[in-house]
């Protein structure tokens, strides 16, 4: 007999009725999202981003499992747009690869729309090794393999990685620890500057 005076039937905590919506998943990746970027990894708990979701925390792990496996599908969803960014070394000659991938790279990074989740992920990583385990497994696995496969040299791994190296290490200086006047110079004067350096650890002896 269901319990009249709760207005509903209950049931099982945790498991998604039926009638669940189809964007319930999306918005525990959105609140999850927030809360990493707010909090950072260590300080954000599946408890805290069930309630930012509005859910109950026991439908988080349903979806998603350990804080680790929700704080992976999230960083991958803020990841996404850069993962686009070897098809940009395809576009032309591999003489002009470099400056293609340091204008793409630095073109996300510019854009506030997906700049914002990407503060989110490196901080996170910077600050706890379990986060850094799943940022660099995603690096390895969905961009620089990608990209080392488009150069086609025996040691194109490592060129992958040193290329990577300097964006990053660009994109930390400038848009995360801001320091003057990287943080400011036109992105223009940066590409100029960073491409053939990028262009030599693609393609240079």
């Amino acid at each position: 007999m269901s319990d009249v005076t709760g207005g509903t039937p209950g049931r099982r905590r945790g498991r998604p009725p039926r009638t669940e919506s189809a964007g319930t998943r999306d918005r525990i990746l959105s609140a999850a999202r927030e809360e990493f970027s707010e909090r950072g990894y260590e300080k954000t708990s599946v408890r805290g981003i069930a309630k930012a979701a509005g859910v109950d925390s026991a439908l988080v792990h349903h979806y998603f499992g350990t804080k680790e496996q929700v704080f992976e599908a999230a960083i991958e969803v803020a990841f996404a747009p850069a993962l686009d960014a070897p098809a940009a070394i395809e576009e032309g000659p591999l003489d002009g690869a470099g400056e293609r991938l340091t204008r793409f790279v630095l073109g996300v990074w510019e854009n506030p729309t997906t700049r914002a989740p990407l503060l989110a992920i490196v901080r996170s990583a910077v600050n706890n090794e379990t986060a850094a385990a799943v940022f660099r497994r995603l690096i390895a696995s969905q961009l620089l393999r990608h990209i080392s496969a488009r150069l086609d040299l025996p040691d194109a791994e490592l060129r992958a990685e040193l290329a990577a190296a300097q964006l990053v290490g660009c994109a930390m200086l400038r848009y995360v620890i801001k320091v003057e006047p990287l943080a400011s110079v036109d992105v223009e004067s940066i590409i100029a500057r960073v491409a053939p350096v990028v262009q030599g650890h693609l393609t240079g002896p």
